[in-house]
């Protein structure tokens, strides 16, 4: 089986903190939906969360550094969330995925690197 990381992508200044509480509980009941279809489709959810916003954030620039506040990328654009799904159907996985997707700007989906195809850090 493969596992997939599952990013939820959304606009950091408008998502869950602009809601009103019947929108937000509207949300999380496609993200249940989300779950049952992944459970119906033999999906297995390994892991995941949701995000703070991106306020919350602290960032280090690439080769190390000071740590500034705010989210690494300036972007209307950030992850929100995510799930780790381990399947052997990938066009399955992203039916199931169509749910959540209407729910902010988007979803990506990208197959993890399989620990057994790293290099040994005694090579």
């Amino acid at each position: 089986m493969t596992e997939y990381t599952v990013l939820i992508i959304g606009d950091a200044d408008r998502w869950w903190t602009s809601m009103s509480p019947a929108e937000r509980k509207e949300g999380y009941a496609e993200y249940a939906r989300f779950n049952r279809a992944l459970a119906t489709g033999g999906h297995e959810i390994v892991g995941g969360g949701e995000l703070t916003s991106t306020k919350e954030a602290g960032s280090i620039p690439a080769g190390g550094g000071s740590v500034t506040e705010g989210p690494y990328a300036e972007t209307a654009e950030q992850v929100g969330g995510y799930y780790q799904i381990r399947t052997d159907d990938l066009d399955g996985l992203m039916e199931c995925c169509q749910i959540i997707a209407g729910t902010g700007d988007g979803i990506e989906v990208r197959p993890n690197v399989d620990p057994a195809d790293r290099p040994s850090p005694d090579a």
